[in-house]
């Protein structure tokens, strides 16, 4: 069973950047898609950005679009997220998780689909 840990989240202004890290532990994370999450207080969890099980596909929700990167290193089983340009709207919990799939170009949006999750990282972003 994989694992997922997220790191990397925290308190910056309006501008900034920050760099989330989604770590797996357990089973190799290259059999898995993986997609990023986050909700706002008194939201909805919302869907992010989405990343094939080899890096060769992303999707990105358009509020992002332009501004967020999602990547992944297998061996280090490792995926990321980089967001740059950041806003008070990106402010929330930032979630990872992963399904499994054999599809290469798999890239689930749906939060339901997603069967790993992690615990959630903390991301505020200040006016």
């Amino acid at each position: 069973q994989v694992q997922l840990v997220e790191s990397g989240g925290g308190l910056v202004q309006a501008g900034d950047s920050l760099r989330l890290s989604c770590a797996a532990s357990g089973r190799t994370l290259g059999n898995y898609a993986v997609g990023w999450f986050r909700q706002a207080p008194g939201k909805e969890r919302e869907f992010v950005a989405t990343i094939s099980r080899d890096g060769g596909s992303t999707y990105y929700a358009d509020s992002v679009k332009g501004r967020f990167t999602i990547s992944r290193d297998n061996a280090k089983n490792t995926v990321y997220l980089q967001m740059n340009s950041l806003n008070p709207g990106d402010t929330g919990i930032y979630y990872c998780a992963a399904d499994r799939t054999v599809r290469y170009t798999y890239l689930p949006r749906i939060g339901a689909t997603y069967e790993l999750w992690g615990q959630g990282t903390q991301v505020t972003v200040s006016s």
